[in-house]
């Protein structure tokens, strides 16, 4: 049976993107993207919702993110789905779900030199504060490429 997973978002980074460098010197982003939803509710009131996405990219790709993406920079990311388990320090299972990104576009948006909102003065909002540990570093032989 086929299968597809692939994603597609556009949205603005919360942050400056974080680079690391696996054992085997293979580098690696994390960057979060907002995105917006709005809508009209029953009462006729203009709502809004912002969905956070944890971004991870690999190799030069990665290095160019972290020279040329700044917090609230807007970003086309395609890419696939992967959901990771750990333990944490407690011995809790945890879990977290990224997009694993095969192409990160820069667009418009903030970044040096511009203002860091949108182009329609919207203002960005701060990803939520997780008390959970991140998760463990990916090792060599789980680089996707």
């Amino acid at each position: 049976m086929a299968s597809l997973n692939k994603v597609l978002i556009m949205g603005n980074l919360g942050a400056d993107p974080d680079l690391a460098y696996t054992q085997g010197g293979q580098p690696v982003a994390h960057f979060n993207v907002a995105t917006n939803e709005s809508w009209t509710d029953r009462d006729g009131n203009r709502q809004e919702r912002t969905e956070w996405h944890r971004v991870t990219v690999w190799g030069k790709q990665a290095e160019h993110c972290k020279e040329y993406l700044r917090k609230g920079r807007t970003v086309f990311v395609e890419g696939r789905l992967r959901t990771r388990q750990w333990e944490d320090r407690q011995g809790q299972k945890r879990f977290t779900t990224e997009i694993v990104a095969q192409t990160v576009q820069f667009m418009g948006g903030a970044g040096p030199g511009r203002p860091q909102a949108e182009e329609n003065g919207s203002s960005l909002v701060e990803p939520p504060a997780t008390d959970t540990a991140e998760p463990p570093a990916i090792e060599d032989d789980q680089v996707p490429f």
